[in-house]
Formats: C-alpha cells, sequence, structure tokens
C-alpha cells in the first residue's frame, strides 16, 4: 500500500515537471535567430545575424551589460548585419530569440 502510495506522489511530480517545462518552451517559440560573427567597423560595433526558420519573421534581443538591449526583427530566411553599438560601448555578451 504504502509502496503504491509513494509512486503514484513520483509519478504525478514527474508530469507536474514535465508539464512546466513545456509550458515554458512554447511561451520562447522557435529559435530561429543565428548569430554568424561579431565584428567592428567605422567605430560601431555589429553583430551577423541569420534567420533560419523560412515560413516566419523572427524576433531578437542583444543583451548588453550596464544598457538598454537593442531588438529587432529579422525577416524570414534573411541574414543582416546589425549595428548595436559604438566601440567605446560595451560588447553585446550574447543574442537571445524573443517572442514577436
Amino acid at each position: 500500500m504504502i509502496a503504491i502510495a509513494l509512486a503514484a506522489v513520483a509519478c504525478s511530480a514527474s508530469l507536474t515537471l514535465a508539464g512546466a517545462s513545456n509550458a515554458m518552451a512554447a511561451d520562447q517559440g522557435p529559435r530561429c535567430v543565428k548569430v554568424g560573427k561579431y565584428f567592428t567597423k567605422d567605430h560601431n560595433r555589429y553583430v551577423r545575424l541569420t534567420n533560419l526558420c523560412t515560413q516566419r519573421t523572427s524576433c531578437f534581443t542583444i543583451v548588453m551589460p550596464h544598457q538598454k538591449d537593442p531588438r529587432g526583427r529579422l525577416p524570414k530566411g534573411a541574414t543582416k548585419d546589425v549595428r548595436y553599438a559604438t566601440t567605446s560601448s560595451p560588447r553585446a555578451l550574447y543574442v537571445k530569440n524573443s517572442p514577436c
């Protein structure tokens, strides 16, 4: 009897964790934006982004330390050099996909 009760508790806990991770994945949407490279040109900082999704426009956020994070949209299947700061500003930490 005790074994059955413990098994039921273990199953309900694993279902709760699986449901939470599925909900988090649904909120994020497809991860389409990929970073090609970071580079500097004419005292400006750029990042080359590619939208790997061929069916939809994707949105992104460039995460920067101690500054407002620039946001943008990338058309389906496009590659674009995005200027995000000057060389006097810090470099971007990373680029994350964000919901549109």
